[in-house]
C-alpha cells in the first residue's frame, strides 16, 4: 500500500499510526498538497491527503473512510474501535469532535499563512469553536478511568485526539495551553510516548501555494 501525505497533517498521521498498530506495511510518499498537487491529483482529484493506494490499485480517500477499511481488514477482534453499540457511537463522536477541531486549526493556519491576513470575525469564530471542543473533550477524558479513552486498549478516538493536540501545539500554540487542559495534555503525552506515534513525526510547516 502507498500512503500519500505529510505526517504533520493529523489526518495523515492518524492513518499512519493505525497502519503501524495493525502491523500493515506501507510505502510513504510525503507529497505536499501545494508543491506536489499534480502528483496527488493522479490518485485523488480533490488533491487532498491522506490518500491510500491499495495493492490492487484501488484508491481510498478521507481518513475516516480509510480507517473503516483498515478496521474491516484487521477484523473485529483487532479493530481499533468497538464493532457496534454505545461505545462505538461515543468513540465516533470523539473522533468527529477532534476532526472538526483539526479542520478549524487548519483554517486558522491557512488564514494567516496562505491568505496573508487574519479576518477578526473568522478568527474569533474558529477560536470559539476550538475552545468549545477542547472544553468538551477535556471533561470527557477527565471522566474516563482507564489508561485510554475506553479502557485498556488504545482506539481511534485516542489516536485522533493525540494527533490533533500535537498539531495544535505546533501550528497554533496560542489556542492550546497545556496547563488549561490537564487531562488532554496528559493524554497527548501518553500518545506521543508510544513507538507508533514516535515513528511518524514531522515538524509542522506550511508553505503558501506558488503564484
Amino acid at each position: 500500500m502507498i500512503l500519500i501525505g505529510h505526517y504533520d497533517s493529523p489526518f495523515v498521521r492518524r492513518v499512519a499510526i493505525a497502519l503501524r498498530l495493525y502491523s500493515m506495511p506501507y510505502e510513504h510518499r510525503a507529497w505536499s498538497v501545494f508543491s506536489q498537487a499534480s502528483e496527488i491529483a493522479a490518485y485523488n482529484p480533490l488533491k487532498r491527503v491522506p490518500t491510500l493506494v491499495l495493492q490492487d490499485g484501488e484508491v481510498l480517500i478521507e481518513s475516516a473512510a480509510i480507517l473503516d477499511w483498515l478496521d474491516e481488514v484487521a477484523g473485529p477482534e483487532r479493530a481499533l474501535i468497538a464493532q457496534d453499540g454505545p461505545e462505538r457511537r461515543q468513540a465516533l463522536k470523539v473522533c468527529a469532535l477532534a476532526s472538526g477541531l483539526a479542520d478549524k486549526a487548519v483554517s486558522l493556519v491557512y488564514e494567516r499563512a496562505v491568505h496573508g491576513r487574519e479576518t477578526p470575525l473568522w478568527v474569533e469564530r474558529c477560536r470559539s469553536q476550538i475552545g468549545g471542543v477542547l472544553t468538551a473533550l477535556e471533561a470527557d477524558r477527565a471522566g474516563q478511568q482507564g489508561p485510554w479513552w475506553y479502557g485498556a486498549k488504545i482506539n481511534h478516538a485516542d489516536i485522533m485526539v493525540g494527533c490533533v493536540l500535537r498539531f495544535l501545539g505546533e501550528a497554533r500554540p496560542d489556542v492550546f495551553v497545556a496547563a488549561d487542559w490537564p487531562a488532554l495534555a496528559a493524554h497527548a503525552a501518553a500518545c506521543e510516548a508510544l513507538p507508533e506515534f514516535a515513528a511518524v513525526v514531522m515538524p509542522f510547516f506550511v508553505a503558501p501555494p506558488k503564484a
